[in-house]
């Protein structure tokens, strides 16, 4: 089974995704956290070690910015949180995000994507902002058409709208 939970920054996606991820697999899921950390941020830092004391004893976590597809096993289960950084992870990269994104919807794994809505905004001034924007909004429409459930969160009310 394959789920897509989107909706705004602190709209409670992930929570939801977590939930979610529990109700429906047998054995402890996988936590894929695709956040890189590289980029010196203290309160970004402090935000994951919330995230990570909350879903400690609940998941394994994997630490994998960019090649999920190398993660994602068949018969297993996976939390991805989040789409967005590993979008943004993706931007200077060289890998090819639809090639892996082909390769992990095609797997026999249960997974639940959590990924920002951005696209409900103008469109921005730089093309980095631009690309971003785009590629999140490609990867929702692909990730959307593959999923068993889509989930609309905002501000921590779902809507199934798949």
């Amino acid at each position: 089974m394959k789920i897509l939970y989107i909706g705004g920054q602190k709209s409670g996606k992930s929570s939801l995704a977590e939930k979610k991820i529990l109700e429906i697999c047998e054995k402890k899921p996988y936590y894929i956290a695709t956040y890189d950390d590289g980029f010196g941020d203290i309160e970004m830092k402090e935000r994951l070690k919330r995230h990570k004391m909350r879903r400690e004893k609940s998941f394994i976590t994997i630490e994998e910015p960019l090649n999920l597809d190398k993660i994602i096993k068949n018969k297993e289960s996976y939390l991805v949180d989040c789409l967005s950084m590993w979008i943004m992870n993706l931007l200077e990269s060289s890998e090819d995000y639809e090639q892996i994104l082909e390769k992990v919807l095609a797997t026999d794994a249960n997974i639940v994507f959590v990924l920002n809505d951005v696209n409900s905004g103008i469109i921005p001034e730089n093309s980095l902002s631009r690309k971003y924007i785009d590629t999140s909004g490609i990867v929702g429409q692909k990730v959307a058409k593959n999923c068993d459930e889509v989930y609309q969160i905002i501000v921590g009310l779902e809507n199934r709208i798949k």
